[in-house]
């Protein structure tokens, strides 16, 4: 927390020198997340290091049963360049809470907010336990040579297998944070301007290069048009200065990101924006439409600020053609039908889903963060975080006693032995609390019962006798 707290202005600075990062976007994105992150842990911590009880069996009802989280190791971390900082720090905030050594690997892409995180770790952790190691594509390869006891990489799908790849030389258990196509479904009873607002601003926050922005957007032809009218009123509203020299909007990470994003937008009309600067690696937010499922658009994560809208029938289309393609990160529906959302729910398969907003979903720290297929395997924030670098050990404490029940595994066996084992075992973990609580309450209520005859037996007898000729006597009065 002291070296988040302390060294916030030099870490946004080198945000905005790598990315031409808004201030209020690096603050809040970056270092206040990253403190978040850090005092949930320190907040939590306890909590999350205490054993965890489990239910046991008829068998094992006097044993204490237990899982004990205990550390992996030593982890390596490789972070990616869209969020260089928050990217190394939230996973070194649960590698260290669940009490791994770990080693850092930043961005090269980032080459400030490197040096930044290279430098306030040296200064700020212990050098013995928390190494930071940086280079290009040969050093990561040389790195990979390595036995780590857990990997924790973040970025592209190609980089990620190859990172599994080389994991798999020592088996060594990777968490891929990918990315993919996040689809973004509009469902005709919407608010369009509310709608617009928030997939604008999820499109153009960190210049659209951001893992669970949306990717695209599906509607009925008929709110098309409407849709677009939205987004260019948000667009106006978000930046009323000029885009060109606003500092609300951030630049594409390198001349190579920017290059790919200007292909795309080759020998089209955009319905909106589409504008671009390759000396100050401006591309303007650009809307698209009509778009096909075979355009080049949909083929790949776009991960800039063009956001192509494809219109279908209804949301059993749109459904379907999630479905047809690679398990996205996150899934985005806008729609005030209940059956409508509970269909995508239930149909279709994403790290994580997000109704009537975007993005937001990452920023909940009690929320697990992670993809599905080729958008990642793991997840992480908040306990997440610790319960991925942490071992789960299952331990049995046995007593000593109880050696009429173990002699039902010994030899010599016989077939009452496993028809008495078969019950034990069978007998299911909460069946054999409650008949244990019901053992209990009759044997309490046979020794309440010796109690009672020892202290009032002499007289119970003339006691009932009494309380017999009463109740003779009543009914004979009675009738």
């Amino acid at each position: 927390m002291k070296m988040l707290t302390e060294c916030q202005q030099e870490i946004e600075d080198a945000l905005v020198k790598d990315l031409h990062r808004p201030k209020n976007e690096a603050m809040f994105f970056e270092v206040i997340f990253a403190r978040k992150e850090a005092l949930d842990a320190i907040i939590s911590l306890k909590e999350w290091m205490e054993p965890e009880k489990v239910d046991r069996g008829l068998l094992n009802i006097m044993d204490d049963c237990f899982i004990k989280p205990e550390p992996l190791g030593v982890v390596l971390i490789m972070g990616a360049w869209n969020y260089p900082f928050q990217l190394c720090i939230l996973p070194l905030i649960g590698a260290i809470a669940a009490g791994n050594c770990a080693v850092v690997k930043p961005s090269e892409l980032a080459p400030h907010s490197a040096e930044v995180i290279t430098r306030i770790l040296r200064n700020y952790l212990d050098s013995d336990c928390i190494k930071v190691y940086n280079g290009g594509i040969s050093e990561t390869q040389e790195l990979l040579q390595e036995r780590f006891d857990h990997i924790f990489y973040t970025g592209s799908s190609r980089v990620g297998k190859i990172i599994m790849k080389s994991a798999a030389e020592h088996l060594t258990p990777v968490t891929l944070e990918l990315g993919g196509k996040c689809p973004a479904y509009i469902d005709d009873d919407c608010n369009l301007q509310n709608v617009a607002n928030r997939i604008l601003w999820g499109k153009t926050v960190n210049c659209g290069q951001i893992c669970i922005a949306p990717d695209y957007v599906m509607c009925s032809k008929e709110l098309q048009g409407p849709f677009v009218e939205k987004l260019i009123e948000a667009f106006e509203m978000f930046y009323s200065d000029s885009i060109h020299e606003t500092k609300d909007y951030g630049r594409i990470i390198h001349k190579k990101h920017f290059q790919h994003l200007k292909e795309l937008l080759e020998n089209r009309k955009p319905a909106f924006g589409g504008e671009f600067c390759e000396e100050s690696l401006l591309i303007t937010p650009t809307i698209l439409t009509d778009i096909t499922p075979d355009d080049p658009l949909m083929q790949e994560e776009i991960f800039g600020p063009i956001l192509p809208i494809m219109t279908v029938e209804n949301e059993d289309e749109a459904i379907q053609y999630i479905k047809h393609g690679e398990k996205p990160l996150s899934l985005y529906v806008f729609s005030n039908n209940k059956e409508t959302v509970n269909k995508f729910l239930s149909q279709t398969t994403s790290g994580g889903v997000c109704i009537n907003d975007v993005i937001v979903h990452g920023g909940l720290a009690t929320l697990p963060f992670g993809g599905v297929g080729q958008s990642g395997m793991g997840s992480y924030h908040g306990k997440f975080t610790f319960e991925t670098f942490s071992h789960k050990k299952a331990v049995m404490w046995k007593s000593m006693g109880m050696e009429n029940v173990n002699s039902l595994r010994y030899p010599p066996y016989s077939d009452e032995k496993c028809q008495l084992f078969t019950w034990f075992v069978l007998m299911r973990p909460g069946l054999a609390k409650k008949f244990l609580m019901a053992l209990l309450v009759l044997l309490v209520a046979l020794i309440l019962s010796f109690i009672f005859m020892k202290v009032y037996g002499p007289s119970y007898g003339s006691l009932l006798h009494h309380w017999n000729i009463a109740d003779n006597d009543f009914s004979r009065n009675k009738f």
